[in-house]
């Protein structure tokens, strides 16, 4: 069992809130404390790995029970949270017109549920397993649901090579374009 220093109920929230919540819950705890964040948000898993990978914290694991996730993050350092934003970012209206691949990082139902047409699914949780189905040459538009976890994509994306990445903003959730269904 993991001792917790403080419990945060992130449960029926969907991204980004879980990482939103957690950002201003972790601010609380002195440094080597431990987070538990419950969620029921299946990206959350990725999600917060990533984040808390990306600003200094320590991501424990998740233990699933029934439909909820208890995720463990130790905070990190106390020196100033600096999130990090990537630098190279195109418009949701803009991609239609480049080439490319449109890879989505989205959760494989939220891909099924509608995506745009041609776009690549490697959701953000395996994809430092499955770089090597990428192209390095090829420009990459990365796209996620609101545009932070496709964020966090690119810099995984640019800090293993990747030259030619783009986040897409703001996201599906302002996708106006035709979409394809897998249900």
């Amino acid at each position: 069992m993991i001792q917790v220093n403080m419990q945060l109920d992130a449960k029926g929230l969907a991204c980004p809130m879980p990482v939103v919540r957690t950002k201003k819950a972790i601010a609380d705890l002195r440094e080597g404390q431990v987070l538990e964040v419950q969620a029921t948000d299946k990206g959350s898993k990725a999600d917060l790995a990533a984040w808390a990978n990306s600003v200094g914290h320590q991501y424990l694991g998740t233990v699933e029970e029934g439909d909820v996730l208890y995720h463990y993050i130790r905070k990190g350092s106390n020196e100033p949270e600096v999130e990090k934003n990537f630098k190279h970012t195109v418009s949701l209206n803009e991609i239609e017109s480049r080439n490319g691949l449109i890879l989505d990082v989205r959760e494989s139902a939220e891909y099924a549920f509608g995506h745009i047409e041609g776009a690549k699914s490697i959701p953000i949780g395996e994809l430092e397993s499955r770089l090597e189905e990428l192209d390095r040459e090829q420009e990459i538009y990365v796209i996620c649901r609101t545009g932070n976890r496709s964020d966090l994509a690119a810099q995984l994306l640019a800090k293993n090579g990747f030259t030619k990445v783009y986040n897409v903003l703001p996201g599906m959730d302002e996708w106006n374009g035709k979409i394809k269904k897998e249900i």
